[in-house]
């Protein structure tokens, strides 16, 4: 066998200093996995020990106004709270206010299509972003007022939830189904590296109806899917499906709203690519009210609780109003009524 030259020996000590190098990084990777999936757990448990230690009362079945005609369904899009988030007019409370102002027109309204025919039931459409998150973007912890430990845990899961139940008390049915937002992800730049089940929005989700608990006539839709990002789901009232979407998926905002974008995301989704008969589309992360019409598809862009953004203005020389969208559902004709509640006091 012949003796290795200095540049090979110096050659293999390389290699299996590298050797090392990798099995030492494969290790930790393995340990920090590990880690991630034991916090995940762990939010999850404290979640249910929390709802476990709260005792609420089921809420009293309403007395509504008894109408002739077909009862029509009430859809609540709820999206972009980004709760947490602290600007010059806006903060945890404000978005508080916001949705018990919310909550206050959705009986309003909803009495007021009663003087005409039932709404007996109340679809609560979660589009994510409910919460705003920590390390989204470069500089965000300077811009928010809670941790995401108070907007998952403890100041989400009391606004939602306080919501929810205030409904039950209006609607003889109330159902939640909810899909995540990009404001949801964990990591900061490692949040590739999470289970695509960890999502700060399906974790506020979770937790609220843990809350909850059991309250008859309310039912929750799944907050996850085994394995995989709960990015879509399909709600539906009647024979119609509504798609129920964030709106991250389409890209290329800093333009304005993407009607492109989303056209050919509505098109190709309609095309047997989402298995699941749908009609029409709810979307946010624009936080823009818009309503567009895409060969027999309707969409409603949702607007957002928050009154000023200084990046859309600075970037996108954009400005939105607090706004969240009410629609109203026949079973047989489709959506009878829509109203974009705006939310200034």
């Amino acid at each position: 066998m012949s003796k290795l030259t200095k540049v090979e020996l110096q050659q293999e000590q390389t290699i299996a200093t590298l050797k090392t190098a990798a099995a030492r990084l494969m290790s930790r990777l393995a340990q920090e996995k590990e880690r991630k999936q034991d916090l995940i757990a762990a939010v999850y448990r404290a979640a249910k020990d929390a709802a476990s230690a709260v005792q609420l009362k089921p809420v009293r079945r309403p007395k509504l106004i008894h109408k002739s005609g077909t009862p029509e369904t009430a859809i609540a899009v709820l999206s972009d709270w980004q709760l947490g988030k602290r600007t010059v007019s806006y903060n945890s409370e404000v978005c508080e206010e916001r949705i018990e102002r919310y909550g206050d027109r959705v009986i309003r309204l909803a009495n007021l299509q009663r003087y005409d025919h039932p709404v007996d039931d109340l679809v609560v459409a979660l589009l994510g972003d409910i919460c705003e998150g920590e390390l989204i973007f470069p500089g965000q912890a300077h811009a928010i007022d809670s941790s995401l430990f108070l907007q998952v845990m403890t100041n989400g899961p009391r606004i939602l939830g306080n919501f929810v139940r205030r409904m039950c008390g209006q609607f003889r049915r109330v159902h939640v189904d909810g899909v995540i937002g990009n404001h949801g992800s964990l990591g900061g730049r490692a949040r590739r590296e999470y289970h695509p089940e960890s999502n700060a929005d399906a974790m506020l989700y979770e937790a609220t109806r843990m809350r909850l608990g059991k309250q008859g006539r309310l039912t929750w839709a799944p907050n996850i899917i085994a394995r995989e990002r709960k990015w879509y789901s399909v709600a539906r009232v009647g024979k119609y499906g509504f798609l129920l979407w964030h709106g991250d998926q389409v890209k290329g905002g800093f333009a304005g709203y993407s009607w492109y974008g989303f056209g050919k995301k509505l098109l190709g989704w309609s095309a047997r690519v989402i298995k699941e008969p749908w009609h029409y589309s709810l979307a946010g992360h624009f936080h823009t009210p818009v309503r567009m019409y895409v060969n027999g598809i309707e969409h409603w862009g949702n607007g957002s609780t928050e009154s000023d953004n200084t990046y859309a203005a600075e970037q996108l020389a954009a400005s939105g109003e607090p706004c969240q969208w009410l629609l109203f559902c026949h079973p047989e004709k489709g959506v009878s009524a829509e109203y974009l509640v705006r939310l200034r006091s």
